[in-house]
């Protein structure tokens, strides 16, 4: 059975080929090119990947980058979708490129200006779900104020930090993937609770 890490993986490929090399994404200033070199980088290069979390490693990753990015488009392509390394291997795969490839997927979909949201299978919102309560409680500490999440398809929640005057944060799981990851497009999300904790919230440097 294909995973969702697996199967964004492809379809995150599929549509680079289609866009071609030079399209914008939503990852920063990254090109099409640029954004599957830093995916290559993160998967097989073992003095590249480090600089991607730890910043004073960043021009070492820089070059890496280049590097990776500097020959045929189709060759990076087929290097992205044909992993060579531990990161690809079952168990390891759904845990640390599910999320990943789901986002990056959506950067190059969503840098039109006439993108629409993909009607995702319950299962695979499921798997974000699962994901995004571990990963969010991360991703939510520079705004510095109470968060809960909500699915609204379903209404189950999910304390990301405690404190009195929580936001809480309501959309479909692929939706919040999305905002807690720091990507401004997104579909349906809506924000309750005090004025200035949401404001704080919506304002901070969410993501990687």
């Amino acid at each position: 059975m294909t995973t969702v890490a697996r199967a964004e993986r492809g379809l995150l490929c599929d549509l680079a080929l289609e866009v071609g090399p030079d399209a914008p994404t939503l990852s920063g200033d990254w090109t099409v090119r640029e954004l599957l070199a830093h995916l290559v980088v993160r998967e097989r290069s073992v003095w590249g990947a480090p600089g991607i979390v730890v910043p004073p490693l960043k021009a070492l990753t820089d070059k890496a980058v280049d590097r990776a990015g500097s020959g045929s488009f189709e060759e990076l392509v087929e290097k992205v979708r044909h992993p060579r390394s531990p990161l690809a291997l079952p168990g390891v795969d759904a845990a640390v490129n599910t999320i990943e490839f789901f986002v990056h997927h959506e950067d190059i979909r969503r840098a039109v200006p006439d993108w629409e949201p993909r009607d995702l299978p319950l299962h695979v919102q499921d798997v974000l779900w699962r994901l995004v309560r571990i990963a969010g409680r991360g991703l939510v500490r520079p705004a510095g104020v109470p968060v809960v999440i909500r699915r609204v398809d379903g209404g189950e929640a999910s304390t990301l930090r405690k404190g009195e005057g929580a936001v809480e944060v309501t959309g479909l799981p692929s939706e919040l993937v999305l905002f807690l990851y720091g990507r401004a497009q997104t579909h349906g999300v809506e924000f309750t609770g005090p004025d200035d904790a949401v404001r704080r919230l919506r304002r901070a440097s969410l993501g990687f």
